[in-house]
C-alpha cells in the first residue's frame, strides 16, 4: 500500500511540475549538448549545477506572441525558435537536454535592457578565439556582455580564469591545442572567460528543470 501510494505521488508531482513550470523572458537556458572531444574536455574541467554537464546556453525572449533563443552559435549570434533548440539534443527519454536559470528577483529589472543589447549583437561572429576584446561572441560570453552592459557597465557574471589543461595530466588537452593552432593563436591559457557550467553555479540564478 505505501508502495502504490508513493508511486501515485510520483505521478501526480511529476505532473503537475510539468504543467506549473512557465518560460519567461530572461530565462538562460542551459543545454547539454554533444560537441565530441571539445565537450568532453568542456565537462571534464568544469562541472555545472549538481555535476550536470552544461556545454552552451542562451537567452530566451519573446518576439511577436512566440518565443526564441538568443544564441552564439557556430554561425554567429543567432534567435533560434525555442522549439528548435529544446529538440536539437534529447535524452534517452526524448526529452530535452535542458535546464532553466531563472535570474533572482533582484536582478530581473535587467532583463529588458539585456535582451536588447543581445538582440544588437545579431550576426556577429562567433567568438573561436574566445577573447574578450574582439567583435565576436560564444555563447556564455554573449550572455555575460549583455547583462553587464544592462548592469550599467559592472559584470553581473563573473569571469573566472580559463583553463584548456586536463587535470589528469596538467597538459593542454591535445583537442585544444590543435585547435587554437588551426587558428594561429597562442591557448588562452588563464585568461579571463566564462562557460555554461560556470555560469549555473552562479548565486544569483534559480536552477530548474522545465519537467
Amino acid at each position: 500500500m505505501c508502495r502504490l501510494i508513493l508511486f501515485l505521488f510520483l505521478i501526480y508531482f511529476n505532473s503537475t511540475a510539468q504543467v506549473d513550470f512557465e518560460w519567461q523572458e530572461g530565462d538562460i537556458l542551459f543545454q547539454d549538448g554533444d560537441c565530441g572531444d571539445f565537450c568532453e574536455a568542456i565537462r571534464k574541467v568544469t562541472q555545472g549545477y549538481e555535476g550536470k554537464d552544461f556545454s552552451h546556453n542562451g537567452l530566451l525572449m519573446s518576439n511577436s506572441g512566440k518565443w526564441y533563443v538568443l544564441e552564439a552559435i557556430g554561425k554567429g549570434v543567432s534567435q533560434t525558435p525555442l522549439e528548435d533548440f529544446l529538440s536539437r539534443y534529447l535524452d534517452e527519454d526524448g526529452r530535452p537536454k535542458v535546464m532553466v536559470g531563472r535570474l533572482n528577483d533582484a536582478y530581473r529589472y535587467l532583463i529588458p535592457d539585456a535582451i536588447e543589447e543581445a538582440k544588437s549583437k545579431l550576426a556577429k561572429p562567433y567568438d573561436h578565439a574566445f577573447n574578450f576584446e574582439n567583435d565576436a561572441y560564444y555563447c556564455s560570453e554573449l550572455i555575460h556582455f549583455a547583462f553587464k552592459k544592462a548592469n550599467g557597465g559592472e559584470d553581473l557574471f563573473l569571469p573566472q580564469p580559463m583553463t584548456y589543461r586536463d587535470p589528469d595530466t596538467g597538459k593542454i588537452f591535445p583537442i585544444w591545442e590543435n585547435y587554437f593552432k588551426e587558428l594561429g593563436i597562442d591557448v588562452p591559457e588563464g585568461e579571463l572567460g566564462l562557460n555554461p557550467g560556470g555560469m549555473s553555479l552562479e548565486p544569483i540564478l534559480t536552477m530548474m528543470d522545465i519537467y
